[in-house]
């Protein structure tokens, strides 16, 4: 058992305030091939869910949409949230100051997004540094939140098992893939009244709070060693 855990962070709505951009660029570009979409729908509903299951699920409900239409309107999308993120982005409250104070853990970014947008978030945030080329993405992987597979993938080429692995998320996808793969969930809520923390999870409300939390497991896990 490692005596200083592995940190496994998600990028959007854990570390970078992205969400509220990705989703009025995907209001606007899916509402504006036919398929109605709000930007409340992604932070109610959508969350963390990779782009071209929300896009399979609205077809499911308003009807199929040309592929090519389909896959123009994905690539102006991504084009505009690129060069959004490069000028709007921030790091949100309390991930400076939890990075810095983590700085002798190893740690990495585990997301479902595509490794250049996740690239482009830190580097535009001022995180870029804390992470190096310690980046694993879904769309590298071939494997998506939920699946387990992308914090297994990660944890592997971090050269450490899954239960020497924290997971720190905001999405109900990520936790429920990192206690799938057996490791200690953080669940970053940030909507407590409409969002439930999973079972097996630990919950927190703000970043500010995670140092605390992982000195805490970091303590039981020298007890648990010392006790053997």
């Amino acid at each position: 058992m490692a005596l200083s855990p592995c940190l496994l962070f998600d990028c959007d709505g854990t570390l970078v305030d992205s969400e509220p951009l990705l989703a009025d660029e995907m209001a606007s570009a899916l509402s504006g091939i036919g398929l109605p979409f709000l930007s409340s729908d992604y932070i109610g509903e959508f969350r963390g869910t990779r782009f071209r299951h929300i896009v399979a699920e609205l077809q499911r409900r308003h009807g199929r949409v040309d592929p090519d239409e389909l896959e123009a309107m994905e690539g102006e999308m991504r084009h505009r949230l690129m060069q959004r993120l490069e000028t709007e982005l921030s790091p949100l409250p309390g991930v400076p100051e939890a990075l810095a104070a983590l700085a002798g853990h190893p740690m990495a970014v585990v997301s479902n997004g595509a490794e250049a947008k996740v690239r482009t978030s830190l580097a535009s945030s001022g995180l870029a540094e804390h992470f190096g080329d310690r980046i694993y993405s879904g769309y590298t992987a071939r494997c998506w939140k939920p699946d387990p597979s992308l914090f297994l993938y990660a944890a592997g080429l971090m050269g450490q098992a899954p239960e020497d692995c924290v997971a720190i998320d905001d999405s109900i996808v990520g936790v429920k893939a990192a206690l799938a793969a057996g490791m200690t969930v953080i669940h970053l809520n940030r909507y407590p009244d409409a969002e439930e923390t999973p079972e097996g999870a630990i919950m927190i409300s703000s970043m500010f709070q995670l140092p605390t939390v992982i000195a805490s497991l970091a303590r039981s896990r020298q007890r648990a060693v010392a006790s053997h």
